[in-house]
C-alpha cells in the first residue's frame, strides 16, 4: 500500500491506498480528499469563524446544511433519545465554557447545562431550523462520518483495498479480506498497547479521556453534571459504519450497551476506572494480561 499523510481537522490522517496505483492518480485522488475534508471543516468546525455552526451560533433561523449532513443529524437524533439526551450536538458551548474553546484556553467560565432538544431545534433532513443562537458539536460521530465520506471517495475512484486512519479512528477494506491488526492503546500509555483488533472490511473507533483533558475536564462532558466521566477509561466500537462505531463510543460513556445492542449492530471493549475490562461476545480482538 502507498501511504498518504496529512494533518487536517485537529488530528493526523493516514490514508493507504494500493501501490498499483501511478503517482498522479494518487495525486488527484488526494486532492479531492483533502478537498472534501475542507468543505466539512468549513461547515462544522467550531473553531473557526468563518464556519456554518459559527455562524449558526450568532442568530435564530432556518439553516441549510450540506446534504451530507442528514445520516448524521439523524444518528445524533438516535442516540440522543437512547441516552436520555446525554450525547447531544447542542453540547458545543458548555464544552467552550469548560475550557475546549475556538483558542483552546483551557480556562473554565461559568457553564450552563444544554436545553432540550426539542426547545432548540428542529430537525427535516439536512435543515436546520433554530429557535435560538446555538454552538453545535458534532465531535461524537463527526470525525466517524467523515471517514466514511471520505472511504466512499475513494471507492467512487474503483479503488476497493484501503485504509482511512483519523487519528486512530479506521475504515479499512480490501477486496480479498486480508485481514488488519490494530493496537489497542493504553489509556494511561500513549506509547503502549494493551491488546490487539483485527478487522475485517470493518470500521474501528476509540475513545479516551486521556487525549483532551485538562484540569477534571476531557472533550466528552455529561449535559446533565457538567462534568466529564470518569468510571470508563477507553471504549472501543467495531461496526461497519466508522460514524456509528464513532457516536457509539461517547453513547457508550451513558448508556447500558445492551441497550444500544438492541438498535445497532457493533462489537464493543470497554476499561473501566479500576482496570476492569468488558467486552462483547464477539469483540475481534484480544487483550494482554499484566
Amino acid at each position: 500500500m502507498r501511504r498518504n499523510e496529512f494533518d487536517a481537522i485537529g488530528t493526523h490522517w493516514c490514508i493507504d491506498l494500493p501501490a498499483t496505483l501511478d503517482a498522479q492518480r494518487v495525486e488527484f485522488v488526494m486532492k479531492r480528499i483533502r478537498d472534501r475534508i475542507e468543505v466539512f471543516d468549513k461547515t462544522y468546525s467550531r473553531f473557526r469563524s468563518d464556519s456554518m455552526v459559527t455562524v449558526m451560533s450568532r442568530a435564530a433561523g432556518r439553516y441549510e446544511l450540506p446534504s451530507d449532513a442528514a445520516p448524521m443529524l439523524a444518528l445524533y437524533r438516535k442516540l440522543y433519545d437512547l441516552t436520555a439526551g446525554s450525547v447531544t450536538p447542542l453540547i458545543g458551548q458548555a464544552l467552550s465554557d469548560a475550557g475546549y474553546d475556538a483558542s483552546y484556553s483551557l480556562k473554565t467560565k461559568p457553564m450552563m447545562a444544554p436545553k432540550p432538544w426539542d426547545d432548540v431545534m428542529r430537525v427535516s433532513g439536512s435543515v436546520v431550523d433554530l429557535a435560538e443562537p446555538v454552538l453545535l458539536d458534532v465531535g461524537a460521530a463527526g470525525k466517524g462520518y467523515l471517514i466514511d465520506i471520505v472511504s466512499d471517495l475513494i471507492e467512487s475512484e474503483g479503488i476497493r483495498s484501503y485504509c482511512v486512519d483519523a487519528g486512530g479512528d479506521i475504515r479499512y477494506r480490501n477486496e480479498t479480506a486480508e485481514a488488519l491488526r490494530v493496537g489497542l492503546e493504553h489509556p494511561m500509555n500513549t506509547s503502549q498497547v494493551i491488546g490487539v483488533a483485527t478487522l475485517v472490511n470493518r470500521s474501528i473507533c476509540g475513545s479516551a479521556g486521556n487525549r483532551r483533558a485538562w484540569g477534571t475536564f476531557n472533550h466528552i462532558l455529561d449535559p446533565q453534571s457538567l462534568t466529564s466521566p470518569k468510571h470508563i477509561l477507553t471504549v472501543w466500537v467495531v461496526a461497519d459504519s466508522t460514524m456509528v462505531a464513532d457516536g457509539l463510543t461517547t453513547a457508550l460513556m451513558f448508556a447500558d450497551p445492551n441497550a444500544l445492542q438492541s438498535v445497532f449492530d457493533f462489537e464493543y471493549a470497554i476499561v473501566h476506572e479500576d482496570f476492569s475490562l468488558t467486552r462483547s461476545e464477539g469483540f475481534p480482538g484480544e487483550f494482554f494480561q499484566s
